[in-house]
């Protein structure tokens, strides 16, 4: 299995992009892989409440969503 870093800089003004580095990190990880996210610039703003919560990418579920399943496989989120 492989050790994977997803960096990503996509905030809450392109939803669907902000959602894909927890979507691939996620899919990862279930599939055995070493994950950790790195975010950094606008994609900073996603830890925050508020912001997970209104992001809603296109064909995916909510960020919120996605996010919880993120902490719950123990991935390491880095900002």
């Amino acid at each position: 299995m492989s050790k994977v870093l997803v960096k990503s800089a996509w905030g809450s003004d392109d939803p669907t992009k902000a959602a894909f580095p927890f979507l691939h990190a996620n899919a990862l990880a279930e599939a055995g892989h070493e994950v950790q996210i790195f975010l950094l610039g606008e994609a900073v703003s996603l830890m925050r409440d508020p912001v997970a919560n209104a992001v809603v990418p296109v064909g995916w579920p909510p960020l919120a969503e996605t996010l919880k399943a993120t902490v719950a496989l123990g991935i390491p989120i880095h900002v």
